[in-house]
């Protein structure tokens, strides 16, 4: 029996999303990322004497949209609670936070792995401030702090323990970050720090009737990182169970350049955080109209548009799963399939040239300067045997790129790409090609067909690749047969 078989990896993740917000969860200061340090700070940031918060209606609304995204539960009457812990880069010297009235109860979300599709149900979702940052900088004896974050709007997601393998976790992870975005309330930038993950990992055995010391591992910015470090410390901790020994339950951070989970501190049993009602903030009620405005607003989620896409589209699976994977990408599928029928040629373009294209530049679908109304008459520029596919794909749409304001069929005329599908231009050149290769002609009409690929390519050789394929091969099929 290997140790997989013996043991159950148990995960739970916690996932940070910064709302993206103008002003931050409680005053007015800037939410922006970067500044110059504590330039996005005021007298509440910095908690003054005296000073009050007041939350901010959009952060709310944001967090009830993820809710909803998930199927939770939305708190109609919520309070806020003081969460008393030492955090050097926060002022007040405690977070504002939801404990026990959390904004979003319960719900689900689904994700897809090898194994196929998995609904992973969530614990809560709450909406809390973020701390500043601390700067310990090379050789210097005192550790700087940056308020501008602190006071930044977050939701944090958290998951029931129903989680059983790394990949599962990277793709619960992958799939926070396409709702968020596809919900314009985070931009999920894992770089910055906008989504971040904290993971509780702990092994039991197979008939185990309870959960073994978890170990939480923080603040993990990207699907690589969070894999990497479950992997690691299930092997961790199954070698620490095999020797006999016991799980300390800690706190442990992951090193990218090692691969490797260390130590920050352990952890008690029950943090004792002391919360209670934060008594500045009035108890937040969510109307029916409110609750009803928000739903309105929604927008289609990636699964909704995967259903459309195929049954509407009647794309594979397969397209509708990668096409659906940005929002971006499918609002410009949808834009494209408004001016042409041709909905696979769409898709094929879209995870095609125009894929590769907006991975080589790091750019979402609604910077490529090539409109949607373009890209269809590419496609029909294409269908209509005008220009060849390797044509348009590999000089055609990179020219429209760079020159965005030319119609196709102008420029693939300026470019010298117009096929040339007249049958008394191309049957000479056919003729000759037959006259000058009797060989091949005879060992062709003895059987061997794959010879008319050899003609195929001389043809196009000599036309310069302006003939159309169809009507050569139509050509060559009728003179040798």
């Amino acid at each position: 029996m290997s140790l997989t078989d013996k043991y159950t990896i148990v995960i739970g993740l916690e996932v940070h999303a910064q709302l993206q917000t103008q002003s931050k969860i409680y005053n007015s200061d800037s939410a922006a990322y970067g500044g110059a340090p504590n330039s996005h700070v005021s007298v509440i940031t910095l908690a003054h004497p005296g000073t009050l918060p007041k939350l901010n209606r959009k952060a709310a609304e944001y967090a009830m949209k993820m809710g909803l995204a998930c199927n939770s539960e939305i708190s109609r009457y919520q309070i806020f609670d003081r969460k008393n812990y030492f955090y050097p880069d926060l002022p007040k010297g405690y977070q504002l936070t939801q404990d026990r009235t959390p904004i979003c109860k319960g719900g689900h979300i689904t994700i897809t792995t090898k194994a196929g599709e998995q609904t992973i149900p969530l614990n809560r979702i709450h909406i809390e401030e973020d701390a500043g940052k601390s700067l310990h900088l090379e050789n210097e004896a005192d550790t700087l702090v940056d308020f501008n974050r602190a006071g930044v709007p977050l939701i944090e997601i958290v998951t029931e323990p129903a989680l059983r393998s790394s990949e599962e976790a990277a793709a619960l992870l992958a799939e926070v970050r396409r709702l968020v975005r596809y919900l314009d309330i985070c931009d999920g930038n894992m770089e910055e720090g906008s989504l971040r993950c904290d993971a509780n990992v702990s092994l039991m055995l197979k008939d185990a009737k309870e959960y073994g010391k978890k170990v939480e591992i923080k603040n993990m910015n990207s699907m690589r990182h969070l894999q990497r470090a479950v992997d690691f410390e299930v092997e961790r901790q199954m070698a620490i169970l095999e020797s006999g020994g016991q799980v300390v339950s800690e706190t442990r951070t992951f090193d990218a350049n090692t691969g490797e989970t260390y130590g920050m501190r352990t952890k008690e049993e029950l943090n004792d955080y002391r919360y209670f009602p934060d008594p500045d903030l009035s108890p937040l009620h969510v109307s029916d109209e409110w609750l009803t405005a928000i739903k309105a607003s929604m927008p289609s989620l990636p699964r909704e548009l995967k259903e459309k896409f195929i049954t509407t589209y009647k794309l594979p699976a397969y397209d509708a799963n990668v096409l659906t994977q940005s929002k971006e990408l499918a609002q410009y599928f949808e834009a494209a399939c408004s001016f042409t029928a041709n909905f696979k040629a769409v898709s094929n373009w879209l995870m095609g040239p125009v894929k590769s294209y907006l991975n080589e530049h790091a750019i979402e679908a609604d910077k490529l300067p090539v409109r949607p109304s373009t890209m269809a008459q590419i496609i029909e520029l294409v269908d209509a045997g005008k220009v060849s596919y390797a044509a348009a794909s590999q000089k055609l749409f990179l020219e429209l790129i760079n020159n965005p304001q030319f119609e196709p069929v102008a420029l693939a005329k300026k470019l010298n790409l117009i096929q040339d599908s007249n049958q008394d231009s191309l049957l000479p050149v056919v003729e000759q090609i037959l006259k000058e290769y009797p060989l091949k002609v005879e060992e062709y009409k003895s059987g061997r067909k794959a010879i008319l690929t050899m003609f195929m390519g001389e043809a196009m050789k000599r036309t310069k690749g302006k003939a159309d394929p169809k009507i050569i091969n139509e050509l060559f099929l009728k003179k040798l047969n």
